[in-house]
This record gives C-alpha cells, structure tokens and sequence, in this order.
C-alpha cells in the first residue's frame, strides 16, 4: 500500500511535468500553469487516500495470480474515484481556477498505466520459474486426518497458492518425534497443524519441535464452528488471541464512516436548519407541548440514549399509547398505526416528508447514531423482542436511514422481514452500500411514499 501510494503521488508529478512540457488543454482554451509547489497541498489527500480508494474498489482482495481483468477492473475504478473525487473537492474549495483541468485527467491515465504496469511486472515474476521457486513453500501437515484432508482440498481448491505438501504427521497414530524426522528429510519452511481441541497437548509439543528447529509454524484456528462471526486474530495484554466478530472490525472504511457521519450531519443541519425552524415555529403555533420530543431508544449494543425528533403528536401521546395497542398492524413487539389519531395536523405533513426526523442529526454529531444503520427502537420494545437473535440489529450504531426504509419504509408489517433487512446490511456492510443507501433516500423522503 505504500509503494501504490508513492505511485499515485509519482503519477500526479508526472501529469504535472507534461503539462507544462506540452502546453494542451484537453477540454480546449488555455490554461495557466502554475509551479508545482502550488499543488503540493494535494499530495496531503493523494498519499492517504490512494490505497484507501484500491482497498474499497477491491484491488488488495484479487488472487495472488489474477487474471489482467481482475486487476484492470478495480484499479480503473479507484483511478476514476479519485479523479472525480479530486475534481469535486478542487470545485468546493473554489481552486479549479488555478489547476489546469488537464493535470487531473492526465494523473488518472499515468496512475492506471504506472500501476497496472507494476502488477504486470510482478504477474510475470510470479509465474517464472524464478519467483516460484523462491515464493513457494514446503509445508509439512500435522493433525488429524479429517482436518489434514480439508486442508488438503482447500489448496487444491485455489491453484493460485504456492504451496507443495512434503509430509504428513498423522496425530492419531504417530508420535510428535515423526515431525522431526520429516522436518530433517525433507528441510520444510512451514508446518500447518490442524488438530481438535482435545490434541491441544500433542500440538504444543509439536510447536516446542518446531521452535527448536527454528521452523515457522501456523495453526489452522478453527476449533469452533461459528455461523456468522469471523474469526481474527489480535493482541491482549501481551498474549495472542483470536476474536470472533460478527459486525465489521475497526478498519480504514469504518474510521470513513464515521467522518462521513460527522461532517455528513454538520451539512445538513446548515442546509436543513431554515426547513427546521419553519417546523418549529409552526408545531409552537398550532399545538401545546415541547417543540422536540425525546424519547429513550436502543443504541449500540443496546445502551440507552435520548433520541431527538421534532415533535408530530399530541403532548400526551405517550399515555395514550395503551389506548391503541388493539390497533397496532406490526407483528412482533414494534408499535406502529395507520392514520394514528394522536397525530397532529402539521404532525402529519413532517412525517410524510421525514421532517420530525431532521433533529436526529444533533444525535448524529454526539456520536449516537450514523446517517445509516438500523433505526433505534425504544427502550420498551427492545425488552419485549422474543427472540435473541433479534438483538444483533444492536451491534451497530442506529441510523437515520437504512435498508428496509428504502424497501418499503413503513409499509412493512412483519417485524421479521424488518430485522432479516437490518442483518442482512449489517453482514454485507460497506462504504458504497451506505452511499448507496443515503442516495436511495433522497428521492424516497421528498416523495413522501410510505411514509406515516
């Protein structure tokens, strides 16, 4: 990633030098060319974000031998990202004036070039008689022979990996002392041990051996059989763990996320505050009670916080709710009326266009929620869910928006198929599906459809 990183930054270097070398512009006129010093700011976003847009775009996730089109897909996709991307800020920040257009698109051609033309480089090492002979391993397998046959099949399985097996140690039936001999026959680089808990013992000594030896050792640490969590490895207190998550790890993606959330909220409460103090003034004049109405919801993992909205119904509807609990149309522990007459008149107009929800975005910027993430449910709700696995929709920061709002909003009925889309975001989350999302929004809210 840092090699790629200095390309980007070489590419953008080089677009400057032909522009100035060869004066065209390629959208026509002229354009002025300043000294590179006066681009150096740029290389501040160029150096970080350049493997952060490959790493999105999936160029870090092809196989060790990809086909070209598997390398030219994604890397045209974060060239053209950051073009766009650089293009846009360079419009916001009023510079475009003072960089040629040119500069822009000739570091996005140079980039592509520079960077397909080093993976081909390392394409053809890798497949030469040289770079295999240095880049694949002699492994030997230690464990059971279930576990050392699925092993077996998994390499098979994907010819991309450079591995030849030399040697076997059949847990069952030999001693760790047979490790050792293979180990001086066959001069292996790497033991794969693949055992059950229940070998634990015999796989330590095993692992003594090859300390001894001064031979690598990797452990295939899939003792448990978890249906949805992924399994890591990290560091705690000085010892080696592994961690089984279930929602997405800390990463580069997640730290964009919340960036996006936070800066994302701040513009829109610019945009949105001439909307919000219309509605404020007008819930002041045309019914009694507070202007917001706060109510104790369900936030990551569970922990309670003060939800904000502007406030669509009448200031006793909470101690009315009971009245209407034979009315209620969601299956499962979620309260929700059609043409509910505890609403108020302006009340009506705010939610049909999503107005009372604009004050979340004050829960936003404290950290509470996110612009996109399964939408929080009171504290009283979530006590009554008769299922546990309902719970993992609280493992993530709630939102504003989510998938099962551009799905059909309110028109749900079935708590089920409301949690089945919350999970199903939460299993396949990333930046573009947020995006994604957030767009899919838009035109769903200023239409008002299904919403109540």
């Amino acid at each position: 990633m840092v090699v790629d990183a200095g390309l980007f930054a070489l590419s953008f270097y080089l677009a400057h030098a032909i522009r100035e070398r060869w004066p065209f512009e390629i959208f026509g006129g002229t354009r002025e060319i300043f000294d590179f010093s006066y681009y150096l700011w740029l290389y501040v976003l160029i150096l970080p974000l350049a493997p952060l847009v490959l790493r999105m775009s999936g160029f870090y996730r092809r196989p060790w031998l990809p086909h070209r089109w598997q390398t030219a897909a994604p890397l045209l996709r974060a060239c053209a990202t950051l073009v766009v991307g650089l293009i846009v800020l360079l419009w916001v920040m009023r510079e475009a004036e003072g960089i040629a257009r040119s500069v822009i698109i000739y570091f996005g051609l140079i980039s592509f070039g520079m960077m397909f033309l080093k993976e081909e480089i390392l394409l053809r090492w890798r497949s030469s008689r040289l770079g295999q002979s240095q880049l694949r391993r002699r492994l030997i397998l230690v464990g059971t022979p279930d576990e050392t046959r699925q092993v077996r099949e998994d390499m098979r399985g994907d010819p991309s990996q450079q591995f030849d097996i030399v040697g076997q140690v059949n847990l069952n039936e030999e001693p760790v002392d047979r490790l050792v001999e293979l180990m001086h026959e066959h001069s292996p680089n790497g033991v794969i041990m693949a055992a059950q808990h229940t070998y634990f013992g015999q796989i330590e000594q095993a692992i003594a051996v090859c300390e001894r030896e001064g031979v690598e050792v990797w452990l295939v640490a899939d003792f448990f059989k978890p249906r949805i969590s992924k399994t890591t490895v990290a560091w705690l207190l000085g010892r080696p763990v592994l961690v089984y998550r279930s929602v997405p790890a800390s990463s580069w993606p997640l730290l964009a996320k919340q960036a996006m959330d936070f800066f994302g909220a701040l513009v829109l409460l610019i945009i949105t505050s001439p909307v919000m103090l219309v509605a404020a003034v007008g819930i002041k004049l045309t019914s009694r009670g507070p202007i917001l109405f706060r109510q104790e919801r369900s936030g990551l993992n569970g922990r309670p916080f003060t939800m904000l909205k502007f406030r669509s119904m009448v200031s006793d509807a909470e101690q009315r709710k009971h009245e209407l609990e034979a009315l209620n149309e969601m299956d499962g522990p979620v309260f929700k009326v059609s043409n509910d007459p505890r609403i108020t008149p302006i009340g009506r107009f705010l939610r049909k266009y999503s107005i009372d929800e604009l004050p979340q975005l004050f829960n936003v910027l404290a950290g509470q929620m996110s612009l996109v993430g399964p939408r929080p449910l009171p504290v009283s709700e979530v006590k009554r869910f008769d299922d546990p696995a309902h719970r993992r929709r609280l493992s993530v920061k709630p939102g504003l928006t989510c998938l099962w709002q551009v799905s059909g909003r309110s028109e749900l009925r079935d708590f089920r198929e409301w949690v089945r889309l919350d999970l199903e975001y939460i299993d396949n989350w990333s930046l573009s599906l947020d995006l994604k999302i957030l767009l899919l929004t838009v035109p769903v809210v200023l239409s008002g459809q299904g919403a109540r």
